[in-house]
């Protein structure tokens, strides 16, 4: 298995492309490797579902490793403890935080002029479809974002040390899950479900954010992007080029994944 995350490691968000160099090492890999995405998003909501039909993955490890789906089949989820929800749901209104997630074409978040203003910021524009945030009561939810600050981030997670928030490649903002969860825990599951080695020592892992720590540290090889975190390139086995400069591609070629 070859697992790739999305965001800044295919997609690289200056230009909302993949570059057309990982597209074709993708399928040059495809002919020897299972092609795992594993990315904090859900790779089923309106705004991921194009990139995913691009890149037409064997398995998706979605927000973290709390959905997992095989040829679009729901193989292992986890949910979000209901008393845990509402505390921190409670908890993040009363102090200003941006907090909540995306369900199919609809976005449930508390303070959403926070996401809204962040979206804008760095994407020019914002098409969300905000709802009432408090229905995530009654929802299966799986992962949150949180959109903040490096210090808001911390000061949540002290509050509420049960909780696991990975800050996003660009320090603003964090996924937010259940301890116990990780893309790591993902790929073994599917290690299992095909037949492959559960200890990941014949995996590839790559990724450029804190969400990606624990894959890339475990897989038998960990590619870190040239434009990953500094603690991400500190434990990984390879530090690729950057996105934009055809890291993907640059990588594979070094590895002895494809060919010229």
């Amino acid at each position: 298995m070859i697992s790739f995350d999305l965001d800044m490691t295919l997609l690289d968000h200056a230009t909302g492309r993949i570059p057309e160099s990982a597209l074709k090492t993708i399928e040059q890999l495809r002919k020897k490797h299972k092609i795992i995405l594993a990315t904090g998003r859900d790779m089923d909501n309106y705004f991921s579902v194009p990139y995913r039909d691009i890149v037409s993955p064997d398995a998706i490890i979605h927000m973290n490793g709390t959905k997992i789906t095989v040829g679009g089949r729901l193989i292992y989820e986890h949910r979000f403890d209901p008393a845990l929800l509402k505390e921190l749901l409670s908890f993040c209104e009363q102090k200003g935080y941006g907090i909540g997630m995306t369900r199919g074409d609809e976005d449930y978040y508390i303070h959403p002029e926070i996401i809204e203003a962040s979206d804008k910021r760095f994407w020019g524009s914002c098409g969300r479809r905000f709802q009432d945030p408090w229905r995530m009561l009654d929802m299966p939810i799986r992962t949150l974002a949180f959109i903040g600050s490096e210090e808001e981030v911390r000061r949540v997670n002290a509050r509420f040390p049960q909780l696991k928030m990975p800050l996003f490649a660009g320090r603003q903002g964090a996924d937010v899950m259940e301890a116990g969860c990780s893309k790591a825990d993902g790929l073994r599951r599917l290690a299992r479900w095909f037949g492959e080695k559960e200890d990941l020592s014949d995996t590839v892992a790559f990724g450029d954010s804190m969400n990606d720590l624990e894959v890339v540290k475990e897989a038998g090889t960990g590619v870190a992007m040239g434009n990953a975190a500094k603690e991400l390139k500190e434990i990984a086995d390879y530090v690729a080029p950057p996105v934009s400069e055809d890291g993907i591609y640059r990588a594979c070629l070094h590895l002895g994944l494809i060919d010229a």
